[in-house]
């Protein structure tokens, strides 16, 4: 069965040959609920979403398939600030 592709924001570093090979990612998603945790992405090729910072997320690394573009440092600065607000980290 193909599985359909999900955008994600991959946040992680990389890693060294011991360590695990799991990546983590917040999600994209067209499905918007107007939250204060939900950041704004256009971008072309892309539907108008938003990363979801209450959706966040680790893989081993296999499981991502292609790049699909890359985000500018002012989105992945408002992600940042989202997930320190929704993890309590100041």
């Amino acid at each position: 069965m193909i599985q359909k592709v999900r955008p994600v924001l991959v946040l992680s570093v990389s890693y060294k040959e011991q360590e695990r090979a799991l990546i983590s990612y917040v999600i994209r998603t067209t499905s918007l609920r107007g939250t204060e945790y939900e950041v704004e992405h256009v971008a072309p090729r892309f539907l108008p979403g938003a990363f979801d910072v209450q959706s966040i997320g680790t893989v081993p690394d296999v499981v991502l398939v292609r790049r699909l573009a890359a985000c500018d440092a002012t989105t992945l600065e408002k992600v940042e600030n989202g997930l320190k607000r929704w993890l309590g980290i100041r």
